[in-house]
This record gives structure tokens, sequence and C-alpha cells, in this order.
């Protein structure tokens, strides 16, 4: 790994972060419209204080990867071809980029699990025994999501499909985080951590990392 690599990883994330700094689409749209959706479900069932706590871990979740999903297809469409030709005419090393976007794309992803979560608790009364864990859960789900959004991006920009592929690429392969991130919190609330699931999640996430890392340079190729 040259000496250029960290750098160059953290000038990507800045520039990401930047540009989310000056549109705000996650803190003005993805986040209201993600608190609307975890209001619409106890309009819909009733104020069942024992059934929305038995669902709030799972709709905590579905809408942190339904959202997680228009943010990684945000990512997608503001990287437009000349861009993407000026950073390799500018010679950042593709897996350079490849974890720069994943870390601006998981730190996003976090603060909105985390603005998610206090919505959730506020409107579902949860149980918050346990809940430590969640320093461990959102995270590896926010990593996950972020290095599969930010590799179905890189796919989609090597074929004629497009930004729509994104969506068809990273909600089916999220499906083993939202089991893991669900099945943690809920084994956690009855006989302990599961720690099972949480190796399921570093294990998605390491496999997404080396799969980034070893079709970054043949994907920027074939732009």
């Amino acid at each position: 790994m040259s000496n250029r690599f960290w750098p160059q990883a953290f000038a990507i994330a800045r520039r990401d972060l930047d540009r989310e700094r000056r549109s705000g689409e996650v803190a003005w749209v993805t986040i209201p419209f993600g608190a609307v959706a975890l209001l619409l479900v106890p309009l819909a069932v009733g104020i069942n204080q024992d059934v929305l706590s038995r669902i709030g871990t799972g709709m905590l979740f579905v809408v942190v990867m339904l959202f997680g999903v228009l943010t990684a297809v945000r990512q997608t469409n503001i990287e437009t071809p000349a861009q993407r030709d000026a950073i390799a005419l500018l010679g950042v090393d593709p897996v350079a980029e490849f974890a720069g976007r994943s870390m601006a794309t998981a730190l996003l992803l976090l603060a909105f699990q985390v603005v998610m979560g206090a919505v959730t608790v506020a409107l579902y009364g949860l149980d918050l025994a346990g809940w430590e864990w969640m320093v461990v859960v959102m995270p590896l789900t926010a990593i996950g999501l972020a290095e599969l959004g930010t590799l179905s991006g890189s796919i989609a920009a090597s074929t004629n499909a497009g930004p729509a592929l994104v969506p068809l690429l990273v909600t089916p392969l999220a499906i083993p985080l939202l089991l893991g991130s669900t099945q943690t919190v809920e084994s956690i609330t009855r006989d302990g951590v599961n720690l099972s699931w949480l190796v399921l999640m570093a294990i998605v996430v390491l496999v997404l990392a080396i799969v980034g890392v070893v079709t970054a340079r043949p994907l920027q190729e074939t732009r």
C-alpha cells in the first residue's frame, strides 16, 4: 500500500462529505422522510404499546436499510463521468477512492441511524436494556451498507444500466445485515447478546471490503 493511499482516501471522503454539507440532502430530506416512515406505523397499527415495542427494532432497521439504499443511489447519481475521468487522470488509486467513498457514506449512514434510533425509542417505547451493543451494531450496519452501495455504484457506472441498477444490487445483498442487526438487538432483550449474528455482520463487512478492493481497479478500467 503506497504512502499516498490514506491521504487520497481521506481526500475523497472529505470531498463527499463537503458535497453533502452543501446539499444537505441527508439532513433535510432523508432523515425527515425516515422519521415520517417510522411515524406512519404507529398511526396504522394503533397506539398499542406491546405491539409497538415488539416491532420497533425491526422497523428501525428496515427504515435504515431502505433509506440506506437511497443514500447509495444518491452517491452514484452525483458522480458524473467527467468527474470519474478527472479522478482517474489525477492518478487517484481506485482502492483509495473505494475506501474514501465508503467512509463518507458510512458516516452519513451512522448519523442517520443515531437519529432514527432516537425517534424509534420515542415512538415505540423500546426497552433500552442492553442497547450498549448498538455501539457495535450500528457501525457494522453503516460500514456494510456503505461498502455495498459504493461497490454497486462502481458496477453500475461500468455498465449501461447506470444508477437504476444500484437498488437492485443493494437491497437483496443487504438482507444479511438486516437479519444480523435485528436479531442481535432482539436477542439482547430476550436472553443476552447472540454473538453469532454479530459475527455474521462482521463477515459480510469483511467480504464486501475484500471484493471492493479486488474489483476497484478492473471496474475503473471498464468505465
